[in-house]
């Protein structure tokens, strides 16, 4: 029985040695049959040289490395490609996954569990902000969203050939693993733990990445913006009409003498800004779609030493 580690690679030269000691020490104990495949997502560090020499002294260590810089998910995708393992396990290089949850998830998927995903208790190490804006990304995305995404999960989750297969049919360009492995389906369960703090370095993701990451998968999973555009627009015109009808009835009935200025730049303003809103919401949709009908590959590869 063969298991695949999967690990996206972005400028993380101080963490991959600590990495693949730790994981090479949890795995070792399983059993013989694994491999571990690194996707050096165009680094700009010595990252992929560190990789490099892992393969040549451990011939369970396989690469890609991009041409350019991908992205998270592009690279987890490659990872997937390239798996050939009974079960994968997809996890972050900077240790916040935790190797020594692997043998747990094993044990889960054995029971005939097959996606058994980590979701986090605490997230030590981190701003206020940014485990507030998660929480809040997970809810919101979970109320909006056509299918239900675990909260408080990351990418560290194993999964099931069968899952990994399945995975492989979906080649759309706007790419949210957790997302589409929830979608997906199959039995699925989650482990909890205490997220660590980065071994070493800095995160990826700032704040804009993470807002622009969630406009990505909002408008991705679902259709509830477009839908709420149209009840807005509903709403708009039918208070119009009836303050129209107001207007009409005291000239008419009450010969009242109504300037309305204010109210009609206001008015003007608000409807102004609620149309820019939409048609920013439309242009997302739509350049969804013409990414996607563009037919680019996900990513490009310049080397490897696995051929799949």
């Amino acid at each position: 029985m063969l298991h695949s580690i999967v690990i996206p690679v972005f400028n993380e030269e101080d963490n991959i040695l600590e990495l693949y000691q730790r994981l090479t020490k949890v795995l070792s104990s399983i059993s013989k049959g694994y491999e571990i495949i690194f996707i050096d997502d165009g680094s700009t560090d010595k990252s992929f040289e560190i990789i490099k020499e892992l393969s040549f002294l451990d011939s369970k260590v396989y690469y890609k490395s991009f041409t350019r810089n991908f992205g998270h998910e592009a690279a987890s995708t490659a990872g997937l490609d390239a798996a050939r393992g009974d079960c994968v396990i997809l996890m972050d290089a900077d240790l916040q996954d935790p190797p020594e949850l692997i043998p747990e998830m094993i044990d889960l998927w054995q029971k005939g569990h097959h996606l058994v995903y980590a979701r986090r208790r605490k997230r030590h190490g981190e701003s206020f902000f940014k485990r507030a804006s998660a929480h809040f990304f997970y809810r919101a995305l979970n109320l909006l969203s056509d299918v239900s995404i675990p909260i408080d999960t990351g990418d560290f989750r194993l999964m099931d050939r069968v899952i990994a297969d399945a995975f492989k049919k979906c080649r759309e360009q706007n790419r949210f693993v957790r997302g589409l492995t929830a979608w997906i389906g199959y039995n699925q369960i989650a482990i909890e733990y205490d997220r660590p703090e980065r071994y070493a370095g800095e995160t990826k993701y700032k704040p804009l990445k993470l807002l622009l990451l969630s406009l990505d998968v909002i408008t991705g999973f679902s259709t509830v913006p477009l839908r709420i555009a149209t009840l807005m627009g509903f709403g708009v015109t039918v208070l119009s009409i009836a303050l129209i009808f107001i207007i009409l009835l005291q000239k008419l009935l009450f010969y009242l003498d109504i300037p309305g200025y204010a109210f009609l730049a206001t008015g003007l303003f608000f409807l102004g800004g609620v149309q820019m809103f939409f048609l920013g919401i439309l242009g997302e949709y739509i350049g969804k779609i013409y990414r996607q009908v563009q037919e680019r590959p996900l990513y490009l590869v310049s080397e490897q030493n696995i051929n799949k």
